[in-house]
């Protein structure tokens, strides 16, 4: 074995579904060339840490868990000395970057199968003020969803927790008045969310269109809802993005590499990449155009 290969295992993810599938994972790299060195995670941020620290030393990376776990793998080879290509055993709960990309998920074996087979792609990352994400920042409405539904809850109900807790939170949205500078110009107005993403899905909640959305063009793709006047209004936005079927009157979607949210007078909740965001009066957002070779299945998406 003259190949190896740096598989970074979060042992909690999507209910812990590595321990029935992780040595047929094991088995799938092992026969087709590559020596493979487990690392568990332990704590949060701990992905980043081992990827930035040890990525350098493999011919590729692949990361055994939920998108959490990707945009810390993400995050550390971004620091990282060189970058390997990487890929992704999807065990999560949303699995949006997953769904985004065409990865089977609860396949481990299939999955590891298409990091040997596929082929990479170049994958933008974003920089939220001074850190990174992966595929979505984003504040408002559903947004605190992502960090606040407990992690039991996640784990034992999996994707219907995200749609339990979302419409626990229907009836305490709030709309913040904002002024979003992009590459274009300017936008103002009451908004009850906002997103700067880049993936076709938002905690399996949010979906945009797949034509919309190219994973290492430089652009982000940004989502604005405007406050609606009637509760009647928002329940209609609520559908036509759940059937991506946007309401011009009250949907927004800009392309852009450079984004600032300004909020007026108030500290605002925000999520990174499903965890919290912290609060902020002002938030810069800006595309590092394609620094990851991401492996997809052959004929994936770019």
């Amino acid at each position: 074995m003259d190949k190896k290969l740096m598989l970074i295992i979060n042992p909690i993810a999507g209910k812990s579904q590595y321990r029935a599938s992780v040595s047929e994972t094991l088995e799938v790299f092992c026969k087709n060339g590559y020596a493979v060195t487990v690392y568990m995670t332990s704590h949060d941020g701990h992905a980043r840490e081992l990827s930035k620290a040890h990525a350098a030393e493999y011919d590729l990376v692949a990361c055994f868990g939920g998108d959490g776990t990707l945009s810390e793998t993400i995050a550390g080879l971004m620091d990282a000395e060189s970058r390997p290509p990487l890929g992704y055993i999807p065990t999560g709960t949303a699995n949006d970057v997953a769904a985004t990309l065409g990865l089977p998920t609860g396949n481990a074996a299939q999955a590891a199968e298409i990091i040997l087979e596929g082929h990479t792609i170049p994958f933008d990352v974003g920089r939220m003020n001074d850190d990174y994400f992966t595929y979505i920042s984003a504040f408002g409405a559903f947004t605190e969803v992502s960090y606040q539904t407990p992690r039991a809850s996640k784990q034992t109900l999996g994707h219907l927790a995200y749609v339990l807790e979302g419409v626990g939170h229907i009836g305490k949205i709030v709309p913040h008045q904002i002024k979003v500078t992009h590459d274009g110009g300017t936008v103002e107005g009451e908004f009850i969310f906002g997103a700067v993403t880049n993936t076709t899905s938002i905690a399996g909640l949010v979906k945009l269109k797949s034509d919309l959305v190219a994973l290492g063009d430089g652009f982000f793709e940004v989502l604005l809802v405007k406050n609606p006047r009637r509760f009647g209004d928002l329940n209609r936005i609520i559908m036509g993005i759940l059937t991506q079927n946007y309401d011009p009157d009250y949907v927004r979607i800009i392309k852009s590499k450079r984004v600032i949210f300004t909020f007026e007078d108030e500290d605002v909740q925000w999520t990174r990449d499903g965890e919290d965001g912290g609060t902020h009066t002002e938030v810069l957002l800006e595309n590092i155009e394609a620094p990851i070779q991401f492996i997809v299945p052959i004929g994936g998406r770019a």
